[in-house]
């Protein structure tokens, strides 16, 4: 199973967990589910010390929100990078169940073709890393269809279940964020000196008409085009808080797994941010260090 070592339940009381404890971090609310906090800080403390580094350097500017375009955005394949430079890697997952056939004693029968091994799907993990208490694995999901949460949280549990997760991770929008979000875009396309005619905005042909009936309806140009532009690239199908929340505590996906939910705030996105260095400054910067 990709060489990944098979964890070893311990009892609570084994583990010498402080229940109680909490992880903060300046811009990031965070919640864990069935321990996963104790359990980081009493075998894993060099993780959540990584953790913390690449998320206290983490930032976003207005510009990287407004910015349209497909593919990952530029401020998640930092954050990326910068797990990447901690060691947490990409990985497929894959494992093998084995069945045996035995006679009613108990006993393996003999004959040729009583043992048959299964392939189970592959489940691949954006951020794995193993440490001497275990593996842990953790996913990104800045602005995704949120049926990806779906996909995270079973390859959480499955991979829990049969002894190769300690505990998962994920990264995504908070519950703050999403209408500071919508306030960067009103404020952006409400600049009469850039945005003064809707030739001026880049969008879609639909993108077009739908901001044309909400005019008609009576909004400013602004309004409607940070409505239709936005909904359009953050909306509701999208991955954030509340989405996983739903799927966490509602349909308990990724039970039993032990689980930390970090949600990106609005102190880590704005105009006062400082300015991020391209990725060329990035690898200066790093290789300097």
């Amino acid at each position: 199973m990709s060489g990944l070592p098979l964890m070893r339940y311990l009892p609570l009381h084994e583990l010498r967990l402080k229940i109680d404890m909490t992880f903060e971090i300046p811009g990031y609310v965070i919640e864990d589910r069935r321990f996963a906090l104790p359990i980081l800080d009493a075998r894993f403390p060099d993780a959540l010390s990584e953790l913390q580094g690449s998320l206290e350097n983490y930032v976003i500017s207005q510009a990287e929100v407004i910015r349209g375009g497909g593919g990952e955005a530029k401020h998640t394949q930092r954050l990326r990078k910068s797990l990447t430079r901690h060691g947490w890697l990409k990985k497929n997952i894959s494992s093998t169940q084995l069945i045996v056939v035995e006679d009613a004693h108990g006993t393996r029968a003999a004959e040729p073709g009583t043992m048959y091994e299964i392939p189970s799907e592959s489940h691949e993990i954006d951020h794995v890393k193993t440490f001497d208490s275990g593996t842990l694995a953790l996913e990104i999901e800045w602005n995704n269809k949120d049926p990806f949460y779906d996909r995270d949280l079973e390859n959480f549990r499955r991979l829990h279940h049969i002894g190769i997760l300690r505990a998962g991770i994920i990264i995504t929008r908070g519950p703050a964020l999403q209408e500071h979000l919508r306030s960067i875009f009103v404020a952006h396309y409400s600049d009469s000196d850039v945005y003064s005619t809707l030739d001026d905005i880049q969008c879609t042909t639909k993108q077009r008409t739908d901001i044309q009936s909400r005019i008609a309806r009576g909004s400013a140009l602004g309004e409607a085009a940070a409505h239709v532009l936005f909904m359009n690239k953050y909306g509701a199908a999208t991955t954030h808080w509340q989405k996983l929340i739903d799927r966490v505590d509602g349909r308990l996906l990724g039970n039993p797994c032990p689980l930390l939910l970090i949600g990106i705030e609005p102190d880590r996105v704005g105009a006062n941010r400082p300015e991020v260095p391209d990725e060329n400054q990035q690898s200066e910067l790093f290789e300097k260090k």
